[in-house]
């Protein structure tokens, strides 16, 4: 079995990223969702390993200083970041792993990792992304107005992205997005080795 890609996936919020993530991983046995250090309290039915690993500001910074950490950010008075060990041990393992996160830590990832996918989750239109957010019913229409604002700045420099994925129907984007990481698997970069040995062992009859 070969190495696994790196798929780090952004999109707008109320793109429905999270929805997408966890039916991929529902579907399909070979990827591995990357699970991110914070330095929030976990939330109601959030799960320690699951949700997020749940660090202390120190630990946090432990991991910085001993280079564990992808990319980090910090974000609303807290640190998230990238543990390097869970992505590296399942790209090791063969298993594609998808990373959830914003535009600015993807370029940080595509520098560490060349081979890394980009890929930008957009609704079909701006109708469709605020009648989503005004769906779930969890946000005041202040909040709401202010992430649609924030929608403008989430789409800055999506021109490096590799695949723009259109989420309009959730299974059509799940098979779309199983469709791209298998062709990534076999563009030819991926198979010039088994060629030249193939080659190879024909010269020699």
């Amino acid at each position: 079995m070969g190495k696994g890609k790196l798929i780090v996936v952004s999109g707008f919020s109320g793109a429905g990223k999270g929805t997408l993530m966890n039916a991929l991983m529902e579907r399909y046995d070979n990827y591995a969702l990357s699970v991110s250090a914070t330095t929030r309290a976990p939330r109601p039915g959030e799960v320690e390993g699951v949700s997020y690993f749940y660090k202390t500001d120190e630990e946090f910074r432990q991991m910085i200083e001993r280079d564990e950490l992808i990319e980090y950010a910090g974000y609303v008075g807290h640190y998230y970041g990238t543990p390097k060990t869970f992505v590296e041990e399942n790209l090791e393992a063969g298993k594609d792993v998808f990373l959830e996160i914003e535009i600015q830590g993807a370029m940080k990832i595509k520098q560490k990792y060349p081979d890394a996918v980009l890929m930008f989750v957009t609704p079909p239109s701006a109708d469709v992304l605020r009648e989503r957010l005004t769906k779930r019913g969890t946000e005041s229409a202040d909040v709401i107005e202010a992430r649609l604002k924030r929608a403008t700045e989430e789409a800055e420099g999506v021109e490096a992205y590799d695949y723009i994925v259109v989420n309009d129907n959730l299974q059509d984007c799940v098979e779309t997005v199983d469709r791209i990481v298998k062709s990534e698997h076999n563009k030819a970069g991926e198979h010039i080795s088994l060629i030249k040995e193939i080659r190879t062992d024909l010269s020699k009859q």
